[in-house]
C-alpha cells in the first residue's frame, strides 16, 4: 500500500485526486458501525412502538441516501455514479445492540469506501434521531470499513486485533 497522502499537491494543500488516468472496474466496499441501546427503546424499536415510526426502515433509506450524497459532505471524494446501495440490520437481543452493514457497488475509476463508511454512519445517526425521546444515551461505535474490492490496489478484508 502505497503511504504517500494523495490528497496533497505539492505545496501541502487539499486537492481532489486526478483519477482521469485509471481504469474503470467493478469495486465493491462494506462497512459496519454498531448502535448500542437500551432495554426498553430496543424493544420498542423492535416491536415498532417508536413514535416516529419504522426505525429500521426509515434508517435504511437514510443510509442508501447518503451513500449517493457523500461527495457532498465529504470535501475530497469525487462524485460517482453509485451502482448499487444495501443496508442489512443484525440485532443482538441479548445486548440490545444493532450493527448496520452497507455494501456499495460502482464501476469506476474510484472506490466505493467513503460512501459505504456514510451510509452506515448516517443509518446510525438516524436511529439514534428517531429513538432520542425514548432514550438519550444512545451510542454509536465501531464504524468502520469491513472489506473492499476492485481497483489496482490490493483487496482488504478487516481483521480483529
Amino acid at each position: 500500500m502505497d503511504k504517500k497522502l494523495t490528497h496533497l499537491n505539492e505545496r501541502g494543500r487539499a486537492q481532489m485526486v486526478d483519477v482521469s488516468a485509471k481504469d474503470k472496474t467493478t469495486r465493491i466496499a462494506k462497512a459496519a458501525a454498531k448502535v448500542i441501546l437500551n432495554e426498553e427503546t430496543f424493544r420498542l424499536l423492535v416491536n415498532q412502538g417508536i413514535k416516529k415510526g419504522d426505525v429500521l426502515a426509515v434508517s435504511q433509506v437514510a443510509g442508501i441516501m447518503a451513500a449517493k450524497k457523500t461527495s457532498d459532505l465529504i470535501p475530497m471524494c469525487h462524485p460517482i455514479a453509485i451502482t448499487g446501495a444495501d443496508i442489512d440490520f443484525v440485532l443482538d437481543e441479548e445486548n440490545y445492540e444493532i450493527e448496520i452493514i452497507a455494501t456499495t457497488k460502482v464501476v469506476g475509476e474510484t472506490g466505493v469506501e467513503m460512501e459505504a463508511l456514510t451510509a452506515v454512519a448516517t443509518a446510525a445517526l438516524t436511529i439514534y434521531d428517531m429513538c432520542k425521546a425514548v432514550q438519550r444515551d444512545i451510542v454509536i461505535t465501531d464504524i468502520k470499513l469491513l472489506e473492499k474490492s476492485g481497483g489496482k490496489s490490493a483487496d482488504y478484508k478487516w481483521e480483529e486485533k
